[in-house]
């Protein structure tokens, strides 16, 4: 286990080594130039100059990306060109907000996916089968954006239940939790259906091996072999779905916080991106890659956890 361990930090750090490059190369191809786009089109040379070389704009790319890499090992990611404030801790603020957000929204849809995909692959073939696969397409197809003014218009605007968007900050967690409900049903929906179609598979396949048949040979009733046998060896590749999860639901719930006027990382990005903030851009997508990487190192070591085969090999 000592080796297989030592070989995925191994892994880790390369794969943020590369990802911080190629973050840095792509915003540094970017058209346009930040400094012209703070300033506008009728600057006077030297003012723009003097704004190039305050920026390092004037700098080859290698040294640029040298000093932007050594500010991130000492937990630096720059100031922001909009706000003038450090972007570290812009992204941080944000993330009280995503973080909190892309949790609750994994674990509604493991709450939702995992019941319906045993309930699935128990009746395989019947119609309490056909009928929840069915559903789970229906979540897969229906567009997260709609589905969430679909839960304004009803639990907000119509109901009362709950609040329609905005976020109160963490100093009142009720309220706060309160305006995550919404948006985490609305990010889940998708991901519990995409979950409750792979967790089927894999057990529809599992429940077909000669180790589950020996279990019911020996008397095992099919939910007692469902549950301690199969469900576990089922449980590898949606290990693998839900790190994906987590990451997309971290990264890509702009949309949803857009709906719902959340202040959450993605909503960070897209401003940056309008503004031309290339420094909160370059912090805030490495943010993201670095989250997405440690997310899949934690799969892993839970693969080496759930499969002795992986710590033997």
């Amino acid at each position: 286990m000592r080796r297989y361990l030592i070989r995925r930090l191994i892994v880790l750090g390369l794969s943020l080594a590369v990802a911080s490059a190629a973050i840095f190369g792509v915003v540094a191809l970017v058209p346009g130039d930040p400094a012209s786009f703070m300033l506008g089109t009728g600057a006077q040379p030297d003012t723009l100059a003097a704004l190039r070389q305050q920026m390092g704009l004037d700098l080859p790319w290698p040294l640029r990306y040298a000093r932007w890499l050594g500010g991130v090992l000492t937990g630096d990611l720059g100031q922001s060109l909009t706000y003038k404030t450090p972007v570290g801790g812009m992204i941080l603020e944000r993330m009280h907000v995503s973080l909190p957000l892309a949790l609750m929204a994994l674990a509604v849809a493991v709450a939702i996916a995992f019941p319906v995909g045993t309930l699935s692959a128990a009746r395989h073939g019947r119609v309490a089968d056909t009928a929840l696969m069915a559903g789970a397409q229906i979540g897969i197809s229906l567009p997260n954006f709609w589905f969430a003014m679909l839960l304004v218009l009803v639990f907000a605007v119509n109901l009362r239940w709950l609040p329609a968007g905005g976020f109160p900050g963490w100093d009142h967690p009720l309220a706060a939790l309160r305006a995550l409900i919404l948006p985490s049903i609305a990010l889940a929906l998708p991901q519990a259906a995409i979950l409750a179609r792979v967790l089927r598979a894999a057990l529809v396949e599992t429940l077909g091996q000669d180790y589950v048949r020996t279990a019911r040979a020996k008397g095992l009733s099919p939910r007692q072999a469902l549950l301690r046998h199969a469900l576990r060896n089922a449980s590898i590749p949606v290990l693998t779905i839900l790190g994906m999860q987590f990451s997309f639901l971290l990264a890509g719930a702009i949309i949803i916080e857009n709906v719902f006027y959340l202040p959450g990382l993605g909503r960070l990005i897209f401003q940056a991106i309008t503004q031309r903030d290339l420094v909160v851009v370059q912090g805030a997508v490495l943010v993201l890659v670095a989250a997405v990487i440690l997310v899949t190192f934690l799969v892993d070591l839970a693969y080496a956890a759930v499969d002795p085969r992986l710590r033997r090999a």
